[in-house]
Order: structure tokens, then sequence, then C-alpha cells
């Protein structure tokens, strides 16, 4: 079994990579002001928790609309009104993606951001492509759906398999956002997938081959993922240690990690932002669900060590052999794996 496999290895709560021991690590050393650990530093606002984002200079909500489920409703003026109230209460950073609903979440989320609430948020998509021309022409695409000249951070989408940092690398995916970036279609690079974290890892050791440092890295960050192939374990120390941006998403595992009944939707939440994250992506496809985003955050407080163990020892069973994280052990959940044809 590989190690990153291992459900008998549970973080340890003691041992654990919280946001707390970062910021006290960081005092210590006398570094929490500097720019490179600056971003550890966080401010609340009404109901909203703010945080740096890795060395950019940009804060953000520590809650991040995902853009997948706004997709969701029939009615995208539901949709419209989801997002402009999420920006109106706090929330000033957006999820999204080329793939998603076939579009269509980029283009209810463009009209969205019509009406002046562009200049309110902090705008993130996703493109799929691994060639340069279909790079080039799904960043164009997405400008295109959500109604912007920029788009203020963008990602490779479903970095899932080993080969998949070479092909952005040597494909031309990577010269193609690039020159997005000269351009100034987009103002920051990150990445994201959700397989395993060796793959993380290999996507970070080949852009430093490249001499490329990414922005923001997006990953599974929640309860389960720490007993299961930990994307905490593994990759969270390392882009802690580089002050990269830390994206968390899927802190519910999309509902799935509910049906194990022995953890609660808040404190799914709560733990995803205990951890040195910049923003907890979560989505919300519905009035209801974006007032429990709120209260988590304005219920929020940093885990006891008592508390973490305690969390930890209650999901350690139920995330054994990751049958609540299907999306790191089947290929259903893999938007390119069903459709090949977009990745160029």
């Amino acid at each position: 079994m590989d190690e990153t496999d291992q459900a008998d290895s549970p973080i340890d709560a003691g041992r654990a990579v919280t946001r707390r021991k970062f910021v006290k690590t960081a005092v210590a050393a006398g570094v929490v002001m500097s720019t490179s650990a600056g971003w550890a530093a966080e401010r609340r606002k009404g109901d909203m928790i703010y945080r740096m984002l890795g060395r950019t200079g940009e804060e953000v909500s520590a809650i991040g609309l995902g853009g997948y489920h706004i997709g969701q409703p029939k009615d995208e003026n539901e949709s419209i009104q989801i997002i402009r109230s999420a920006i109106d209460r706090g929330i000033n950073f957006l999820d999204n993606c080329w793939d998603y609903h076939d579009g269509g979440s980029e283009i209810r989320m463009g009209k969205a951001l019509l009406d002046g609430y562009r200049d309110k948020v902090f705008l993130m998509t996703k493109i799929d492509g691994r060639t340069k021309e279909s790079a080039a022409k799904q960043i164009d695409e997405s400008l295109k759906r959500l109604q912007t000249d920029h788009i203020d951070l963008m990602q490779f989408h479903e970095i899932i398999r080993i080969e998949d940092p070479a092909r952005i690398f040597e494909g031309g995916a990577m010269e193609a956002m690039q020159s997005a970036k000269r351009s100034g279609k987009v103002r920051f690079i990150g990445f994201t997938g959700h397989k395993d974290p060796k793959i993380h890892l290999k996507m970070l050791e080949t852009a430093a081959v490249h001499q490329v440092r990414f922005d923001t890295v997006q990953m599974p960050l929640n309860v389960m993922d720490a007993h299961f192939r930990s994307f905490e374990r593994l990759v969270l120390p390392e882009l802690v240690r580089d002050s990269i941006g830390i994206l968390g998403m899927k802190p519910m595992g999309g509902g799935v990690i509910l049906t194990s009944n022995v953890v609660k939707p808040i404190e799914c939440l709560h733990y995803s932002l205990n951890l040195p994250t910049s923003v907890v992506i979560t989505g919300i496809d519905s009035m209801k669900v974006l007032d429990q985003a709120f209260e988590a955050a304005r219920t929020f407080k940093p885990l006891t060590k008592d508390e973490l163990k305690s969390l930890l020892a209650r999901t350690a069973v139920a995330a054994a052999g990751g049958k609540f994280e299907l999306f790191k052990t089947e290929t259903r959940f893999d938007g390119t794996v069903q459709h090949p044809e977009w990745l160029g």
C-alpha cells in the first residue's frame, strides 16, 4: 500500500499544521509581519474573516463561493441573487471553471458581476487546456462569459494524472497562461487537483525546474483528508514553507462527508478554516447554504488541541479507505476523464 493511502497513520493533533501553530511559530521567529509570512494574519469585519492570499498582497474572504454549485439552481436569477447576496455580506473570493455546466456557471457569474459587482471581488476561474492553443482559447472564452477584461486568478484545472505537470509545462499551456498574464488578461496563476498529493508535489517540482512559482494551489482539505491520501499531511507544509496561497476545497466533499453521520457542516468548515488556508471554497446553491457559510465564519475560533484530537478521532474510522472521498479513488468525478477533448 502506498504511504499516502495509509488509513492507520492519521494526523496527530499535536503535530497538525494548524493556523494557530503556524502563527505562533512565525511570531517566535519574528517573521509574521515580513513579506513571506504576512499572509498568516487575518482580520474580521462583520461576519466574515479576511486573510492574505500567499504573497500576492491580496486580502480575500476566508470563505469562497464555489462556482460549480452556483450553476445548479434551475433559475439563473436565483444564482445571481446568491452571488450578489454573498458579495453584499462580505464574500469577495469567487471560484469558477471554464467547464462547469458547459460554461453555464461562468455565464451566470458574469451576469451577477454587472452593475459594479466585478470591482468588489477577487475573481478566480480555471481552464483544462494542456496545449498552447486550447489554453489560450479557454482563457478568452472565460473572459467573455464572465464579462470582464481580466481574471484575478487563473488556475490549471484537474492536475490529476502524474503526466499532467509535464503536459502543462511542455505542451504549451503554461506559455499561453504567461502570455495572458503579460497582456493583462490574468493577474495570478495557480493550479488545482483532487486526486493524489503526489501529483501536486510533482507539479510543484516541475514548476521549480522551469523556474516558475505558483501564486496559489487548490486541493481537498477536510477532516476526512486528514486520514487518507492526505493533502494536508504531504502538500500543505510545502505551501506554508513557500508562502503560496492555499485554497482549500471540498470541505464537505460535495455533501458526501455529511452522509457519514459523524460530522456536521459547521464542524467541516471550522476544520478547514483551522488550517493555514487563505480561502475555504464551499459549494453554495441556496440562500440557506449561504447563511450556513456565514455562520461558520462568524462562529469560527481556532480549535484547541483537545477539540482537534476529538474531531480527528471521531472521523478516523469513517475516513478509512477514502469511502467518503470518492473523488480521490474513482474517475466519475473527473471532468477531463469524461471529456478528454477539453485537454486539447
